[in-house]
């Protein structure tokens, strides 16, 4: 084995053994991973106080000060708006249940022509009163799971504690975390992986800064069109839809037919169903060619399948922390599959010409008679022989 080949099995059992014990601590990974997002967000802020004379750890608490200022204000001012749009909801679902028995279900039963006893509300009644003793076991064997899980209330509690906590050290160490990381690189490929990183850095702040805005103003403008349509839960959609739009579509889709159904109950008129389609329009036109090219720019060129693979094979993989992390995962790959496909056409492989076979040869024998004498042509008005 040459020492090529054997650096390259090096570096990656290295790789493997990482993604490993990534994967074996997922569970405890949430306060650190999230504590990173928040020190990642706040660095360039610190660096830039810090380069106006400012000391390291004054910069830190400053920014993140803001940073604490900002979570504790949007929860003071959404937790009251959440609180009131999940009363209304509550106080519309008889009508929402209605709508669905008398409306939605005759007509998807017309439509696909189902049995009638199918969306039978009497029948529906009848076999959950016959389930009613399995399913007052499930709720007990829950409850007990619950009343024995103090503990993981304690460790939830935990976690949200030590967010902050860890947010801070990271954010005061970031530059001396990052100096001492670049300093274990092996020096052969330490330009190479300096490189590959500023422009994952790149892609990333593209991505988790432009994103976070973007859901915040599609978030915004859903709620504040879809109330000044008079859809009393108009608020909780828009909220909704803008913390899904970061998956291509889903908010959109999620929150369109969400609306539909809020215009149709409430109104079931066709005014407020084109009000309704008016604003989600408008929204998806301000999110493709506004918010996204100015505010998230061209850089990550996730495709949208590749976008929603990302964030199931996350959730998959790793649960929430994946579906947390997969964007940002995703956006980092796509600079190494650059970095790899460049390396791809400058290699041998594909470089190296095709096989160009030579025509084959034929050899005929031809036999020529240089002794014979062409034949006299004959002339029209010649007497010949």
């Amino acid at each position: 084995m040459t020492h090529d080949t054997s650096r390259r099995w090096q570096m990656l059992a290295i790789a493997a053994v990482i993604i490993f014990v990534i994967w074996l601590l997922a569970p405890v990974l949430m306060p650190f991973a999230v504590a990173a997002m928040l020190a990642y967000l706040g660095d360039p802020l610190a660096d830039r106080l810090q380069r106006l004379g400012m000391g390291r750890s004054w910069a830190v608490s400053i920014v993140f000060t803001v940073i604490a200022l900002i979570v504790v204000g949007t929860l003071l001012l959404l937790v009251p708006l959440i609180q009131h749009q999940f009363e209304n909801l509550a106080e519309n679902l008889p009508r929402y249940v209605e709508w669905a028995r008398s409306t939605a279900l005759p007509w998807i039963q017309q439509r696909l022509h189902l049995d009638a006893d199918v969306f039978d509300s009497d029948r529906l009644i009848a076999t959950i009163k016959e389930h009613i003793g399995s399913v007052s076991s499930v709720l007990a064997t829950a409850v007990a799971k619950v009343s024995q899980s103090g503990m993981g209330i304690v460790m939830w509690l935990t976690n949200l504690v030590l967010i902050p906590v860890v947010a801070f050290y990271l954010l005061r160490d970031w530059d001396t975390m990052i100096a001492h990381i670049q300093r274990l690189l092996p020096r052969s490929i330490e330009p190479t992986v300096v490189r590959l990183s500023r422009e994952s850095d790149q892609v990333l702040g593209a991505f988790v800064r432009g994103q976070l805005l973007v859901m915040l103003a599609l978030g915004l403008f859903y709620g504040i069109g879809l109330t000044l349509c008079g859809i009393s839960i108009g608020p909780l959609i828009g909220m909704v839809a803008g913390l899904l739009s970061f998956v291509p579509y889903l908010g959109f889709m999620i929150g369109f037919v969400a609306a539909l159904i809020a215009a149709l109950v409430q109104y079931g008129d066709w005014t407020h169903v084109i009000l309704v389609a008016v604003v989600f329009t408008v929204g998806q036109l301000l999110e493709g060619y506004v918010l996204v090219p100015r505010l998230v720019g061209g850089k990550i060129g996730l495709h949208p399948v590749a976008v929603i693979f990302a964030v199931l094979a996350g959730g998959h993989l790793f649960g929430f922390l994946g579906v947390l992390l997969a964007l940002p995962a995703a956006s980092v790959v796509v600079v190494l599959m650059r970095y790899v496909f460049a390396r791809y056409r400058e290699s041998d492989l594909y470089m190296e010409p095709a096989a160009t076979a030579e025509p084959e040869r034929i050899d005929v024998d031809v036999d020529v008679d240089v002794n014979v004498t062409p034949a006299r042509p004959t002339i029209p008005g010649d007497g010949g022989p």
